[in-house]
């Protein structure tokens, strides 16, 4: 009875696993087990303890301020004013549920999205998953160069081809911090996003968007099959595949937690974690459009370049500055994220990897002949949107599906039917828009 009561403390709420055989001493009796991971950072203070946990969201909010919503964001608001706002607002909430449902799998299965698919699906769908979502990673490379070399021709005058090796050189930089700990490539990641934020947030400040037209935006309703098509784009640009399978490998093995009592812990912060990192981007991406709707409203001006002249001269130079500035930091922070991801992706779905310089030879190269050739850039970029759109349903669904499981999530930590539920609306709001948008610009007239 004795035995009992000293035993029990020793085992973790809700598990019937033995105590650990470090807890045993040499001479058969029972001892305090040594401080968990978990425990040895709570013993730090909780400012310590918060900034060990956080980060793993902002790697991934990088994905969606990317160069790619710049063209959208800036496109939408130009030819269509604040009209389009509610599809940034609806596609930020959507990216909170999906990355939170990915920072989740992490830690509770200790496994990635990739990896969990190779284990639980037929190999042709993961062979063929894997397929896509290299195309993917491709579509997604190719807004982060052509973004980068579009914001150092602005600011420097540097041609555009040079500027896409310019700007995948130094994103490969910035990823190869990550070979000296998470750490050290989270802070570099994290201290791009403030460029980024810290731009817009001067624009929003300086320039004022019209408030009626900014609650207006907020209120769903279209224009047209073009219309259409940007809305699609910006939900491409902000729900990003490749950032649904990297999520759950930041987390997986980013704290070792000792027991079901600490998982939930670590699954509790990613709700902060997520919430403000998913609120910073949705902020960049709604002053981003209504920026353009307030600057280029009616002008017929729908690029990049133009938004950063048009800033210049209607606005300030120092205006104009700062959307370059944070555009670059938006093309280098978004390319090494996107690498990683391609990695994450290859090892997870055929248990294979390959040199990161010839992964990045390979991701880079469409964007590197679109630069060449002298295609519109910023065109591209909207059209790289859209396919990164069609890739979304092939990294969502099986995310969806593999949460709901109680035997690959483990006991208590399987979605609530509400969040399946929320989670697959979303998933066929976006399979239904790219089915619609297929029909409008291939059968209808």
């Amino acid at each position: 009875m004795w035995l009992k009561i000293f035993y029990k403390p020793l085992v973790s709420p809700g598990l019937n696993a033995p105590v650990d055989k470090r807890d045993v001493a040499v001479d058969g009796s029972l001892v305090m087990p040594s401080p968990t991971q978990l425990e040895q950072l709570r013993s730090k203070g909780r400012l310590r303890y918060f900034l060990s946990l956080f980060g793993a969201a902002f790697v991934a909010a990088v994905a969606y301020v990317d160069p790619g919503n710049f063209a959208t964001n800036v496109a939408a608001g130009a030819e269509y004013g604040y009209m389009l706002l509610w599809t940034v607002l609806a596609a930020n909430l959507m990216a909170m549920l999906i990355q939170f449902l990915s920072a989740k799998m992490g830690i509770a299965t200790g496994r990635n999205l990739a990896e969990l698919c190779r284990e639980n699906f037929s190999r042709p769908v993961t062979w063929g998953l894997w397929v896509q979502a290299e195309i993917i990673a491709m579509a997604t490379d190719l807004a982060e160069i052509v973004g980068a070399a579009i914001a150092l021709n602005l600011l420097f005058g540097t041609p555009l081809f040079v500027g896409g090796l310019i700007g995948s050189a130094v994103a490969f930089v910035v990823l190869a911090l990550r070979n000296r700990g998470y750490r050290r490539f989270e802070t570099a990641i994290i201290g791009l996003l403030g460029i980024i934020l810290a731009g817009f947030l001067y624009e929003a400040f300086k320039i004022g968007p019209d408030a009626s037209g900014v609650v207006e935006g907020f209120v769903p309703h279209l224009a047209g099959t073009d219309s259409l098509l940007l809305a699609v784009g910006i939900i491409g640009a902000t729900v990003m595949p490749h950032v649904i399978y990297l999520h759950s490998a930041l987390t997986q093995d980013r704290i070792h937690p000792h027991n079901d009592e600490e998982r939930h812990s670590l699954i509790n912060f990613q709700k902060i974690d997520v919430g403000l990192a998913m609120g910073i981007a949705g902020f960049i991406n709604m002053s981003m459009l209504a920026i353009a709707a307030a600057v280029m409203g009616g002008t017929g001006i729908d690029t990049i370049e133009g938004a950063y002249q048009g800033l210049k001269d209607l606005v300030s130079p120092t205006a104009a500055l700062a959307f370059g500035l944070a555009l670059l930091a938006s093309g280098i922070a978004a390319s090494s994220v996107g690498t990683f991801a391609g990695q994450v992706v290859m090892q997870g779905f055929i248990n294979r990897t390959i040199p990161l310089f010839l992964r990045r030879a390979i991701t880079m190269a469409p964007a590197l002949i679109i630069l060449a050739i002298g295609l519109d850039p910023t065109r591209s970029l909207v059209i790289s949107q859209v396919v990164l759109s069609f890739g979304i349903p092939f990294a969502l669904v099986p995310l969806i599906m593999l949460t709901a499981r109680r035997d690959v999530m483990g006991k208590g930590f399987e979605n609530h039917m509400l969040t399946t539920a929320f989670a697959s609306v979303f998933a066929a709001i976006i399979i239904a828009l790219n089915l619609f948008l297929l029909f409008q610009t291939f059968i209808g007239t």
